[in-house]
């Protein structure tokens, strides 16, 4: 990080360090918006004191960053198309980001501030699908190609899921816990415990599993929206200063030699299904002369960009050899096999063990462009962690409170934080983006069905009306943004 200002012009170094700021400020906004959640049981049920608990949450929201790895901050990334990734300039990227920014932290406001447990990773995903759209329209490019409508897909199908996945499994636990122990005080709420058994906190075992699983629900949490801030922030640097971020400058020569590799063994690959493939590859028919000099994205262009790459690394066993110009044009011939060879594996007649070959193949292409500085990840969870441990009080109050007509029981916490933890962390194994407001607040909402307590229709209107204008409302405000901001720079 020492260098990360070396050499760069005054204004843009006023634009890093603001787009930076802002970034970690949504990290911490996030920290305060979402966290809340984690931790709204274990404060509810009285089984750890509010500071101790916020301080607990905060100190694994930082480890779950710090460990989470960085496959679901390149799916958010990965939600603009391609081509607006490689050829994306300094005065583009700062509109880029500040756009979406700018809309998600307003969003990420205005809800905490009416206590509304809305969800940041819906925040986020739609001010980047905002941009996206905006910037097809302003390129006059077709809206089909303004997002990479798969990933989209994907992640929206993940957000959509996981909460009634939640609202299930939070409901089938608690009853398989009333069934074994229908009798025990784990189903008695805070004020009834302090009223029959004149006890303040939870009954041991109650209180250990409540503990566990809202640090539990903390560590996932930072791990999933912990990397959505990595995301940004590799946006941001890749975005205002390319030269030092587009490709892994920490490469080691085996690294390096494992990319130059993966792209001989693609084409070996390609050749080997050229019956399948040489329609959609035009494979034999372009020579590596037929690049564009303006370069895109396009699949009937792939034996040129191989060529083309092959030609750019060979030879070279560290990044910082090559000049800055070198280092984005490798980025883009990267960038774009691995776009071309993900919509090759949806192609119908390709085995599944090629399928399987192509998708390690695709690992090793994108080994020295998915990365993130050690110091980006740390300060993600130091912003992620020390927003946690203030602003929790209104969203806690609505999840124990409001959304059930009586109180939560201790079971219903356990089963609530229990379904979350396992449901985010299964997401993190498959780099999924998910919303951890959304996926406690519809468990929370299931055990208070199977435990027969009624819904609060108000909170739940408002929450699931949240959950439907976020996306829109950050679309539109992003998009908005964006287009005023690439009119100011011209």
């Amino acid at each position: 990080m020492i260098d990360l200002f070396s050499g760069l012009d005054a204004w843009v170094i006023v634009s890093l360090t603001l787009a930076l700021t802002f970034v970690l400020a949504f990290e911490f906004i996030n920290g305060f918006h979402d966290t809340a959640n984690a931790v709204a049981t274990v404060i509810y049920t009285k089984a750890m004191p509010p500071h101790l608990a916020v301080f607990f949450s905060g100190v694994f929201n930082f480890l779950g960053v710090l460990l989470g790895g960085v496959g679901v901050a390149y799916a958010i990334v990965h939600l603009l198309p391609v081509e607006l990734l490689i050829n994306v300039n300094t005065g583009h990227g700062l509109a880029m980001v500040f756009s979406l920014l700018a809309a998600a932290i307003t969003w990420n406001l205005g809800t905490w501030y009416f206590g509304i447990p809305a969800s940041s990773s819906h925040t986020l995903i739609g001010s980047i699908l905002g941009v996206g759209l905006a910037n097809a329209l302003l390129s006059d490019i077709p809206l089909g190609d303004g997002v990479n409508w798969q990933k989209a897909i994907d992640i929206g199908m993940s957000l959509v899921l996981s909460p009634m996945a939640g609202f299930a499994v939070a409901a089938l636990l608690l009853i398989g816990l009333k069934w074994w122990r229908p009798l025990s005080k784990m189903h008695k709420t805070p004020d009834q415990r302090r009223k029959l058994d004149d006890k303040k906190h939870p009954p041991f075992w109650n209180r250990l599993v409540l503990v566990i699983s809202a640090m539990g629900v903390s560590f996932v949490h930072g791990s999933n929206d912990g990397q959505k801030g990595i995301g940004l922030i590799m946006l941001v640097l890749i975005g205002i200063v390319p030269a030092k971020f587009v490709l892994d400058l920490n490469s080691t020569t085996y690294q390096i030699e494992r990319t130059r590799d993966a792209t001989l063994h693609l084409s070996q690959f390609y050749q080997r299904n050229a019956g399948t493939l040489g329609e959609f590859l035009a494979l034999g028919k372009a020579q590596a002369s037929d690049l564009p000099e303006q370069f895109s994205c396009n699949p009937q262009q792939t034996e040129p960009t191989i060529a083309a790459l092959q030609s750019s690394l060979a030879g070279v066993t560290d990044y910082r050899a090559l000049s800055a110009e070198k280092r984005v044009e490798v980025r883009r011939y990267l960038l774009c096999l691995d776009d071309t060879a993900k919509k090759v594996g949806k192609l119908p007649g390709l085995q599944a063990r090629e399928k399987a070959d192509l998708e390690k193949l695709r690992k090793d292409l994108t080994a020295t462009t998915e990365y993130a500085p050690f110091w980006v990840i740390v300060a993600v969870a130091l912003a992620l962690g020390l927003g946690t441990m203030v602003g929790w009080k209104r969203v806690v109050l609505t999840v124990g409170e409001k959304i059930g007509k009586q109180g939560m029981t201790y079971a219903q916490g356990m089963s609530a934080q229990i379904t979350a933890a396992c449901a985010i962390g299964m997401a993190n194994v498959f780099s999924l983006p998910v919303s951890t407001t959304h996926v406690l607040s519809s468990g929370v909402a299931g055990t208070m069905v199977a435990n027969k307590s009624g819904l609060q229709g108000g909170t739940v209107k408002t929450i699931l009306l949240a959950w439907v204008l976020t996306l829109p409302a950050t679309m539109g405000l992003a998009a908005g943004l964006f287009w005023l901001a690439t009119k100011a720079i011209g």
